[in-house]
């Protein structure tokens, strides 16, 4: 079973991470299932956050009782000190738990620094102190404030976006944690579902021996296929390697990841992180779904677009998404008039 170290964090654990995000949509049988089977298999880094609806609660109804064998890992959105303590308290209060391993600031505009105006990195040293706490972490979709973030000696770990489509500056970012012993947790590591092998992409990960992967699991058959890779771990074959030099071929470009950091709140009601990257989801995976009425219905939302702008001033990595959106549906329409082969 391969294991990874996270950084002066000390914390060894399974290359597997559970990403607790996606069980948010299962109801909380089903979801302790999933929480508990992962555990009887011997995964112990769980990673969820506060503003994950009721990830936590499920957390801490599948797994209270053995809450000395698990890793914990959640996050915090606060613009200010009391909503600091308001979610930190109302975290440990739904995981069922008096710590937390890993406290993370989630996706924060620029790095949270001690004695700054808004006193959250000061809070995250109390808390510590306090013993609620035991890890400083920080999490980011945007690249100059991950580095900004391991450069400042600041944070024992970070969690950013990490796949075999990464960018030569995004792995430097890996091995830059590796040089300063900053632990290092990668999510979307199948791209937001762009990604649809999961052995290449585990294969690839595993080149980086400081990275570990947060896995969203929704159904027991994905939690199956990555458990299975504890006791045979797919290698980096030249038959994977084809996959990969596909994938980066056909994703090359500006492309929508999925983080959902343009939503909700946009005046149309589109739904942009699926509608920004359908083409690429109906090329990837059984278009059937995509392309029923109510598919139509949703992307045809695009219609309503009034160019407001805020979903690309949201989207931390500077893409034009309003454009994105308009090609599309275009190309969306071709498809549903047979004008377009995909």
């Amino acid at each position: 079973m391969a294991e990874v170290r996270l950084g002066s964090t000390g914390i060894v654990t399974d290359k597997n991470a559970f990403g607790a995000l996606p069980i948010q949509r299962v109801d909380k049988d089903y979801a302790v299932r999933l929480l508990r089977k992962a555990y009887d298999n011997g995964w112990t880094y769980y990673d969820t956050a506060r503003g994950y609806s009721d990830s936590e609660e499920k957390i801490g109804l599948a797994l209270s009782d053995v809450r000395d064998k698990i890793i914990i890992a959640t996050k915090t959105m606060p613009f200010n000190k009391d909503m600091f303590w308001e979610q930190l308290h109302t975290s440990l209060k739904t995981l069922r738990t008096d710590y937390i391993d890993v406290y993370q600031f989630h996706n924060p505009m620029v790095v949270p620094r001690p004695g700054d105006e808004t006193g959250l990195y000061d809070a995250m040293l109390e808390a510590k102190a306090q013993g609620k706490i035991r890890h400083i972490g920080i999490t980011n979709h945007r690249l100059p404030v991950a580095e900004e973030a391991v450069e400042s000696g600041l944070y024992e770990l970070l969690q950013f976006p990490f796949s075999y489509l990464a960018s030569e500056r995004e792995q430097a970012l890996v091995r830059l944690c590796a040089e300063r012993d900053v632990g290092f947790v990668c999510m979307k590591a199948l791209s937001g579902g762009l990604i649809t092998n999961a052995y290449a992409a585990y294969a690839w990960l595993d080149t980086f021996t400081n990275a570990l992967p947060i896995w969203g699991v929704q159904r027991e058959s994905e939690l199956d296929q990555l458990i299975s890779f504890m006791t045979e771990p797919p290698t980096l074959s030249s038959e994977l390697e084809k996959v990969i030099a596909d994938d980066r071929n056909a994703l090359s470009g500006e492309f929508c990841r999925g983080c959902g950091y343009c939503m909700p709140g946009c005046p149309a009601q589109i739904q942009i992180s699926l509608a920004a990257r359908m083409i690429q989801l109906i090329r990837r995976s059984p278009s059937a779904g995509h392309l029923s009425e109510q598919g139509k219905t949703m992307m045809r939302k695009i219609n309503d677009c009034i160019y407001c702008g805020q979903c690309k001033q949201t989207c931390p990595y500077e893409l034009d998404t309003p454009t994105l959106l308009k090609k599309n549906l275009a190309d969306y329409e071709d498809i549903v008039a047979g004008k377009l082969t995909v």
